[in-house]
């Protein structure tokens, strides 16, 4: 049987149904009765936000749903790059087009194609954005030529079309061709309508998502007009993006510059400023049979996924240096992520992504502009986004599973409750206020309430077959006939060194059997209802999947007799020189993470007060923050159980008290978690390292198990502190002990702590600084010589150097190996058994923990 080619099965496969019905699912179960009554009141909305336009703004650009008028450029207020978006092209309408097709409203959209055709010109003095005006004007004109020559056969108010927006596309697509005259292909990220890029000499920047989502409009102008050079340009540009892509991480920086190609600002993340461009490396595929970027998507998915992804989040990360994370949140526009990753098949992690996303909403009404990972608002704006609707729609239609349509449902009623005005639907300007903004993207009608009706709608309800289109980064329809239909090809051969191992090279993505629920429940649990708490900055080297990824490298995780966890790096086992690098710059990264003090990687630590003296104690990631002046005072009592992993027995003896438990069996949340319900006031957990201390550990911070039902505060105890604190119980039974934030004991109890200068907690650097300098100064040779290696890959001549002795670092960074060895550390000319076997070892913190996290 001759096989389908993958790039269909990738349209086709989201509409199995891959259902299993639960106790959760039943009750989430929609009614067909309810979901045709929310079908069309998701029309209702959108004609709401059509009609304010066309009665009040047409032929405007965007409507200003507050002013109830039109804004025009040039003459409503500038608000800056924000306005770039802006042709006086009438963007909504042109924008819309289509929708009015998925609403079955053949009349309406005869008349705006007539409209457009008549009323819009490109011949003005106005610089305009080429990502903005590619994906909304020039996608809205070619989905609306396709759909209309599609239709105009059996629809006879269609009859008259003869093709008059594809020439208007031609038009504006010879408009933008401008841009990509540079010297490296990649496309200006601004351009003149009429005078095209002169006057713009100092436009020397653009966004990656802005150079690399262009390939599908402009393939697909190329190939309904029968000119190659759109596609040519865009091909080009979308090979040069590859070329400058980090070789060794794979990733992404978000900002290039056009005439030499270097990154300008080298952070990686799915969101704002890069979203686009993988999803378009994925879509070029599917829409265009070029398997090339099948093979480049996934490189670049296996990255993501490596480094950015950490579970349900989305972590930003440099990508020169993927361990180390660029910023503390996430934006709106990676909620596209889930959507892509189900077109890909990946439909599980897509599963989690977008709960984590609808904790975010459910926690806010809105998915804010900017949220960090304990889901506090960064940037409070929500102007009307369709992404997260996006993934909605498309996992519901992966996994038919109901919740989906009740995450619609939420996100229709915050727009009807929140947002609709009388003349349309307003932007919230933040979501902790809900005060409105003056302000209806063209996106609003184009991409959210299509993604709305689509997702309560069914097959039948629509009047083309969706498995025939891919829907572009703005939910415009283009035809996967142009595979073959009038095809260019690729002008520009790259060779791309695919890796075997690569999960999804060369197959077909497929949904595997699962259970939409059972994979976002344990998210809630993580989570939390409310997401009260940071996850851990690391998680603890027990967890399989970081393990494989440090074994990749060539680091072995091993756990000491005495608790500590050692990290052993050896060239000669990492999987490739590639791997080889990445594990020194990670080891690199270990030894400055671990001589960071505790103020600086991020602990506010806490402190308790006994007799006379004051200890640096570990706060919780649960509970009550130990933070400002705040403080606790009362009589420490002993659990019963001592490891509190079970109800505590002695409850009568605790009720009020400081009660302590000792660490082990059981997570730190459940000890707390008794504790809180035997009636003590805190909770106080002691190490069970023999010897442990402050003085020569890191302190940590305990992580929580995402629920948010902890109220009292706690702390932890190294050993040695806490047993001064068990041994001042036993001298004087009525001891009373004071806890809270260390500064602030320091500052009201320690004489000669004046005007707030009191040291927050002793600082984890060694004393002996010497020592810890000469492993700075190793570990950088030994990076210099894998860099020195990698930029001689092409010679063919060996190359060694003699490179100093293995190392064993503990934990206070002094030596514990006195012998001296040399090792040979080669360039890719020495012979494999020549290969060093070079071993760094760097102690951390005690097994299961790190500086931010306990389980």
């Amino acid at each position: 049987m001759e096989k389908m080619p993958c790039y269909s099965i990738l349209l086709v496969f989201i509409f199995a149904i891959i259902y299993v019905k639960t106790d959760e699912e039943a009750s989430s179960h929609m009614s067909k009765t309810e979901r045709i009554s929310l079908r069309e009141e998701s029309r209702q909305m959108f004609y709401h936000a059509y009609d304010a336009y066309m009665d009040n703004a047409y032929p405007a650009d965007e409507l200003m749903p507050l002013s109830c008028k039109g804004r025009w450029r040039g003459v409503t207020p500038s608000r800056g790059d924000m306005d770039d978006v802006l042709g006086n092209f009438s963007l909504t309408l042109v924008d819309s087009l289509d929708t009015l097709v998925v609403m079955g409203d053949f009349a309406e959209f005869s008349r705006a194609i007539k409209l457009v055709i008549n009323d819009v010109t490109f011949d003005h003095d106005i610089v305009v954005s080429v990502f903005e005006t590619n994906i909304r004007m020039l996608g809205g004109l070619l989905s609306a030529h396709v759909l209309a020559e599609a239709l105009k056969g059996d629809v006879p108010v269609l009859e008259w079309y003869g093709g008059e927006l594809l020439a208007m596309a031609e038009d504006l697509g010879r408009r933008l061709l401008p841009a990509f005259n540079t010297s490296t292909g990649i496309p200006h990220g601004r351009i003149n309508l009429r005078h095209d890029i002169r006057g713009l000499s100092e436009s020397r920047e653009t966004c990656t998502a802005c150079a690399g989502t262009m390939i599908l409009e402009m393939a697909a102008l190329s190939r309904l007009s029968g000119n190659p050079v759109f596609e040519q340009k865009a091909h080009k540009a979308m090979d040069r993006l590859w070329k400058i892509r980090h070789r060794t991480s794979d990733l992404m920086g978000t900002v290039i510059n056009i005439h030499n190609g270097d990154w300008v600002r080298k952070d990686s993340g799915v969101g704002a400023g890069i979203d686009s461009y993988y999803e378009y490396c994925l879509k070029a595929y599917i829409l265009l049979g070029d398997e090339k970027y099948l093979a480049r998507f996934i490189r670049h998915y296996n990255a993501v996924m490596k480094y950015i992804s950490r579970g349900p989040i989305m972590l930003a990360v440099h990508m020169h240096r993927p361990h180390l994370q660029s910023r503390n949140f996430m934006d709106a526009l990676l909620a596209f992520w889930p959507g892509l990753q189900v077109l890909l098949g990946d439909v599980r992690p897509a599963v989690e992504t977008h709960e984590m996303l609808y904790q975010v909403m459910q926690r806010h009404t809105f998915i804010p502009e900017a949220f960090t990972s304990d889901f506090q608002v960064h940037w409070g704006q929500h102007p009307l986004r369709p992404e997260f609707l996006e993934s909605t729609y498309f996992l519901h239609r992966a996994t038919g599973d109901d919740h989906y349509l009740q995450v619609g449902k939420t996100v229709l009623r915050a727009l009807q409750v929140h947002t609709k005005v009388p003349c349309g639907y307003a932007a919230v300007n933040d979501v902790r206020t809900r005060v409105h903004e003056d302000r209806m993207d063209s996106f609003v009608i184009a991409e959210t309430f299509k993604y709305l009706y689509m997702l309560f709608g069914e097959d039948k309800d629509l009047p083309v077959k969706l498995e025939d289109y891919v829907l572009t980064t703005e939910a415009h329809f283009l035809p996967l006939s142009l595979a073959t239909d009038g095809k260019n090809g690729s002008y520009m051969t790259i060779k791309i060194d695919d890796e075997d191992d690569d999960k999804y090279k060369r197959t077909c993505p497929n949904t595997a059997s699962l259970v939409a629920e059972k994979v976002r429940q344990p998210m809630r649990q993580m989570l939390g209802s409310k997401a009260a708490r940071p996850p851990a900055r690391l998680r603890p080297l027990n967890d399989p999947r970081q393990i494989h990824a440090l074994s990749d490298m060539g680091i072995s995780v091993l756990t000491l007799p005495d608790g500590r966890v050692q990290l052993l790096y050896t060239v000669n086992t990492a999987k490739s020189a590639k791997d080889a690098a990445e594990g020194l710059n990670f080891m690199r990264e270990m030894s400055k993470f671990n001589s960071l003090s505790d103020t600086e990687n991020g602990v506010v630590a806490a402190g308790i007060k006994i007799n006379n003296k004051i200890f640096p104690a570990g706060p919780g990631h649960f509970g009550k923050d130990l933070t400002g002046s705040t403080m606790y005072s009362g009589n420490p009592a002993f659990a019963i159980p001592i490891d509190a992993c079970t109800a505590i027995e002695n409850s009568k003896d605790v009720v009020g008290k400081f009660v302590i438990a000792t660490r082990g069996d059981c997570t730190f949340a459940q000890k707390v978690r008794y504790i809180q319900e035997a009636g003590a006031t805190l909770a106080i957990i002691l190490d069970n390292v023999k010897s442990s201390s402050h003085e020569t550990t890191a302190l940590f911070a305990m992580s929580g198990d995402g629920k948010d039902d902890i109220e009292i505060p706690a702390i932890f105890l190294f050993s040695r502190e806490g047993l001064y604190l068990t041994s001042s119980m036993q001298q004087n039974p009525e001891l009373v002990v004071t806890v809270g934030e260390l500064r602030s004991l320091k500052q009201q109890f320690e004489v000669g702590c004046d005007n707030g200068n009191c040291e927050p907690v002793t600082d984890a650097v060694p004393s002996d600084k010497e020592s810890f300098d000469h492993l700075k100064k190793v570990l950088s040779q030994i990076v210099a010589q894998f860099e020195l290696s990698l930029s001689n890959e092409a010679t063919s001549q060996k190359s060694c150097s003699e490179e100093p002795k293995d190392l064993l670092v503990s934990k206070d960074n002094k030596f514990v190996n006195e012998e001296v060895r040399s090792h040979k550390v080669c360039t890719n000319g020495c012979d494999e058994d020549e290969r060093s076997s070079e071993t760094v070892d760097v102690y951390t913190t005690p097994p299961n923990t790190n500086k931010f996290g306990d389980i």
